[in-house]
């Protein structure tokens, strides 16, 4: 910035407003960056283009977006009558821990056509709301909820289609990060107005568990891990102990074969009853 032009409020500032926390998060997770091409139905949720041909969204607009998107689920009286999905494997992390927290359905990966419109079929679901990583990889599903009237709400990028889209959130449908942070902004702001967490504090579930996680990082971060091998802790005065101690006190032996019949008393106090006579032979 050129020192006569004025900073943002939410740099300025020491302390964030939570609205301008949730702007850094979406900075810094590249929500505001678009594609070099822009669709027509799209173009009012571009800010500007840069030099380089790439557009970047307005972040308020998208701000906006997720916030109706989100009083949208929560009118919704069944959570599983709300179904995510995500063919991209950026999304799919994402798809199943918004339905974790939010208790909605999910269907990360392949989308098997019928579902929504084949009744035989056993992945049959009739939900009341759609929600839609990319409208072009997701057009499957995008194109039955228009033959049964499901409203949609599409994570849509500058070149994204908008057809048969009720409700379109601006923003980097292509990054794991911006993906993970916008599910994760839907997901609390749907637990606020519902009720399920307070307003006033931050949602103790991170962000990071919503991004996407390459397997093979996985793997390498097992194996890069020292593995620790608790030893054995004795206990002072135990037989075996080196440490010294006081002698832990010995129970009784008790002789194989004693049973009830050896004590000297039966249970009322008498003593035991004579041994019966050995049996005569025949």
């Amino acid at each position: 910035f050129r020192s006569n032009q004025q900073l943002p409020s939410f740099i300025m500032s020491a302390e964030l407003s939570p609205q301008d926390a949730d702007y850094q998060r979406m900075i810094a997770a590249e929500v505001h960056i678009g594609t070099k091409i822009a669709n027509d139905q799209m173009k009012d949720y571009v800010w500007v283009r840069r030099q380089d041909n790439v557009h970047v969204l307005n972040i308020s607009k998208t701000y906006d977006k997720i916030m109706l998107a989100a009083r949208v689920i929560a009118a919704v009286e069944n959570p599983a009558d709300v179904c995510a999905v995500s063919a991209r494997p950026y999304g799919q992390r994402s798809v199943l821990k918004f339905a974790q927290y939010t208790g909605s359905s999910a269907i990360a990966g392949r989308f098997t056509p019928g579902t929504f419109t084949n009744q035989i079929t056993k992945q049959f679901k009739e939900p009341r709301l759609l929600i839609i990583t990319d409208p072009r990889t997701d057009h499957q599903p995008v194109k039955e909820s228009s033959y049964v009237n499901i409203p949609v709400i599409a994570l849509c990028d500058s070149d994204s289609p908008l057809e048969h889209v009720d409700i379109a959130i601006p923003v980097n449908n292509k990054g794991r990060y911006s993906i993970g942070l916008v599910y994760w902004l839907l997901a609390r702001e749907v637990l606020r107005l519902r009720g399920s967490i307070p307003r006033e504090h931050e949602w103790e579930v991170p962000v990071d568990l919503f991004f996407y996680r390459d397997p093979a990082e996985i793997e390498k971060a097992m194996a890069a891990a020292p593995v620790v091998i608790e030893e054995p802790q004795y206990q002072a005065g135990a037989p075996g102990n080196w440490e010294g101690g006081e002698a832990a006190p010995v129970e009784p032996e008790v002789e194989v074969g004693a049973g009830w019949d050896d004590a000297g008393a039966g249970w009322d106090g008498e003593e035991g009853a004579a041994a019966a006579p050995e049996a005569e032979g025949w």
